[in-house]
């Protein structure tokens, strides 16, 4: 039976959340759950009305395709693009055909995907407006007009992903990208991020790089999520090995993704592109983009996930996979930097974070910007760890509690609950205990080492677990060697 493989090439589409207004009218851009909130004359196809570039946006763009390898334009120019949705009431789009954002060679983007580094050549990126949006109920549909208008960054790469798994590491890898450039949230909760997928298969055994040996391709249409993209991939691979294992030809066509069934369905058939009878936007004029603001651009790219991974890895002394879980998120990394600049042990501030900070998030399903215990209190836990005030089990006592009632830690670090760690006063409790504990004595001498570990709960019942395990061990030894 002939093996397959997957030629898979992804259309991501990025709402920019970090600028102000939206690309071409002064309308606020946020995100509301109000309907038709945020909107101007321009935004809903008055006539009359007339476009003015957000000059932050194109900024923002230039800076995604600096980050992703791409050549850049000398002139930039909008271009309309004409089509009759609903959502669109204009019945245009301005966006960016022939002289999108990067022109002329390749970029190319480096993600990692099970410890292994990917490359993915990007054919275009572009700068547009969003659509509206529409809510369908039983006998109506509602437009909501809060999205037209929202700058929105469609990257366009060439099928060189062969798996599910390789193209949600590389979607995660552009979201995080984004966050960390300050050009968007890339909040999928928020609508910002949807994603067209177009997969076909070839023979694993001929030459990939002859697009002749490339397979007849499905275009999946607008799935809103990773997971929906996973397993949209997945089953759009299992259905097309069946046709042609069964001697048929898969059909060029565009489908959709169907979270209930778990299927994708065929939407219509794509047998040439279609005309959108681009011309260039007569209400925006090109203008030139000069060096010294490209280099200015340049100059601002910030420390991004791999600089950062790269710097917990060769500098904190973190493992690749700590490293990676800290990183994945820009706003769980900058509490981790917080954590950090407050001097916190940097591998003791990777385990909090890693561990205890991120399993809360998940368990209750927020985001870090809404956690009550932010890097300052989490310091006055662990400076009562690392002062012996408090062990490791009270220390996660006291994180709960806190975030329980909504106070600081240190309402909950006191006298009364704190570790155990006066040398006296544990060689005193250790001696009582090893007055009264002849037999075991002996059976420890005599070589059975896991009397030690009695030993140690007889002083940690007799202290209520305040004793401070590891001075409670040092004594227990030097005790016993006396006797």
């Amino acid at each position: 039976m002939t093996k397959y493989l997957a030629k898979i090439g992804l259309e991501m589409h990025c709402e920019m959340s970090e600028t102000n207004t939206k690309v071409f009218s002064a309308a606020r851009n946020s995100y509301s759950e109000s309907p038709n909130t945020n909107v101007r004359p321009l935004d809903m196809g008055f006539p009359g009305t007339l476009p003015v570039v957000n000059k932050e946006a194109v900024r923002l763009a230039l800076m995604a395709s600096m980050i992703l390898n791409c050549q850049q334009p000398e002139y930039i120019y909008f271009e309309r693009k004409n089509y009759y949705y609903p959502d669109m009431p204009k019945n245009f789009q301005i966006t960016q055909e022939t002289k999108p954002i990067p022109v002329g060679i390749y970029g190319k983007v480096l993600y990692e995907c099970d410890g292994e580094i990917k490359e993915v050549r990007v054919n275009n990126i572009h700068l547009e407006e969003d659509a509206a949006s529409l809510d369908h109920f039983y006998a109506t549909s509602n437009i909501d007009y809060n999205r037209a208008g929202v700058p929105l960054l469609e990257l366009v790469t060439e099928p060189d992903i062969h798996s599910a798994k390789e193209a949600v590491a590389f979607l995660e890898h552009m979201r995080s990208v984004y966050q960390y450039a300050g050009i968007s949230e890339a909040d999928s909760k928020k609508g910002q991020i949807r994603c067209d997928v177009n997969v076909s298969l070839m023979d694993a055994s001929a030459d990939e790089k002859d697009p002749r040996n490339w397979g007849v391709r499905a275009e999946i249409k607008n799935i809103n999520s990773f997971g929906g993209v996973r397993d949209a991939i997945n089953y759009e691979i299992e259905r097309q090995t069946e046709i042609l294992n069964n001697g048929g030809e898969v059909e060029q066509e565009t489908r959709r993704w169907d979270e209930e069934s778990g299927t994708t369905i065929r939407m219509r058939s794509k047998v040439d592109a279609i005309d959108y009878k681009y011309f260039v936007e007569p209400n925006i004029p090109k203008y030139k983009v000069t060096k010294e603001w490209l280099d200015e651009i340049k100059a601002s790219i910030p420390e991004l996930a791999m600089d950062r991974k790269k710097k917990y890895i060769e500098e904190y002394g973190l493992s690749p996979y700590d490293a990676g879980v800290l990183v994945k998120e820009k706003d769980i990394s900058d509490y981790f930097e917080k954590c950090v600049a407050l001097n916190i042990d940097v591998k003791q501030a990777a385990n909090w974070v890693s561990v205890n900070v991120i399993g809360e998030l998940n368990k209750e399903n927020i985001s870090i910007k809404d956690f009550y215990l932010i890097p300052e209190m989490l310091k006055q836990i662990t400076d009562a760890i690392n002062s012996g005030t408090l062990s490791s089990k009270q220390a996660k006592e006291v994180f709960f509690k806190a975030i329980e009632e909504k106070k600081e830690p240190k309402n909950y670090i006191s006298k009364e609950n704190a570790q155990i760690s006066d040398r006296d006063e544990l060689t005193k409790i250790i001696c009582e205990i090893l007055d009264n504990s002849s037999t075991q004595i002996e059976q420890y001498k005599s070589g059975r080492d896991n009397i030690f570990d009695y030993f140690v709960g007889q002083v940690m019942k007799n202290t209520r677990g305040k004793a401070n395990p590891v001075i409670t061990k040092e004594i227990l030894h030097a005790e016993l060697d006396k006797r």
